[in-house]
């Protein structure tokens, strides 16, 4: 089976004349542009979101936002929109694209335009800068039913002190630098250990295994608070599903009888095998139930 990442989608040609937002501007997609000073640009000063669209409703959206702007007053970031001003700008975007099903979104803010190449924030000389990029991406049914294959990479998440990872930052080199190991090993994404060598996400997923009936997942200390990691946490533990964010290694990683990853892009996707090691021929029977649990709940959201 050809490799297949978690965001891989199967091309549309609708996306060639989508409508971008700028700053509260609306562009053709070949027309949306930001300056060369932009600090998200030079600097990768900013932070972001990945939204879903079902149902015509932005799935989760109080969550995403709340990160956003916590993020945002972590980095002493001013977006300058309130946060219902944001959620008008997204659904005018929407609607404005005519989309209300299988469409997924970049929320991105930068810190905005500096007056030279230079880190120190107070070069900067204009509001943030919020972009909007809808398309229509929805995740390959094939990935969804039969999983991922996972590498163990030598990039480590890293230390809070360093750079934090709760912070969804436009800095993503440590992350891209691992996936190209994952890469260039054969694999789909990457698996990423905590600075103490426990296990701690994936380059772009949240990881979870299966152990005797028990859903495991890292402490979350060095990982992103991921939006559907929560409300997979939150599914299991209204289920009757054992579930535990803590410690563990790659010896109880190739010992589970399941592993799965997930994220708002696709969801809940089954991780049938890492670093060589085969867990499942696809979909273990936890992983599936989550997937429908997770279902149902979206589209409850969604209503």
């Amino acid at each position: 089976m050809a490799a297949k990442g978690t965001h891989d989608y199967a091309p549309d040609k609708r996306n060639e004349t989508i409508l971008i937002d700028v700053n509260g501007t609306l562009f053709p997609r070949a027309e949306a542009m930001i300056s060369v000073f932009d600090s998200g640009f030079m600097l990768g000063d900013g932070v972001w979101e990945g939204l879903r669209v079902h149902k015509g409703r932005i799935a989760f959206l109080d969550r995403h936002l709340q990160r956003l702007y916590r993020g945002a007053k972590a980095i002493d970031l001013d977006i300058g929109l309130t946060r219902e001003e944001m959620s008008d700008r997204l659904h005018a975007c929407l609607q404005a694209n005519g989309m209300e099903e299988g469409a997924h979104i970049r929320l991105m803010v930068t810190r905005g335009i500096r007056s030279t190449p230079y880190q120190d924030p107070r070069v900067v000389i204009s509001p943030a800068t919020v972009v909007i990029v809808p398309e229509y991406k929805e995740p390959l049914p094939e990935t969804v039913e039969k999983g991922i294959r996972l590498f163990t990479v030598h990039v480590r998440r890293g230390d809070p002190a360093v750079q934090d990872p709760k912070l969804n930052s436009h800095s993503k080199l440590n992350c891209i630098t691992a996936c190209i190991q994952a890469i260039k090993a054969g694999y789909d994404e990457a698996l990423m250990l905590d600075p103490h060598g426990f296990v701690a996400t994936c380059n772009s997923t949240h990881f979870f295994i299966v152990r005797d009936g028990e859903v495991w997942t890292s402490t979350g200390k060095y990982c992103l608070d991921g939006i559907t990691r929560q409300v997979v946490i939150e599914l299991c533990r209204e289920n009757g599903i054992p579930v535990f964010e803590k410690d563990f290694s790659l010896t109880d990683v190739y010992g589970a009888e399941e592993a799965f990853v997930t994220g708002t892009f696709a969801g809940v996707v089954p991780a049938r095998e890492v670093d060589g090691r085969v867990l499942t021929e696809g979909r273990g029977e936890t992983t599936a139930r989550l997937q429908e649990l997770y279902r149902k709940k979206l589209a409850e959201e969604c209503r």
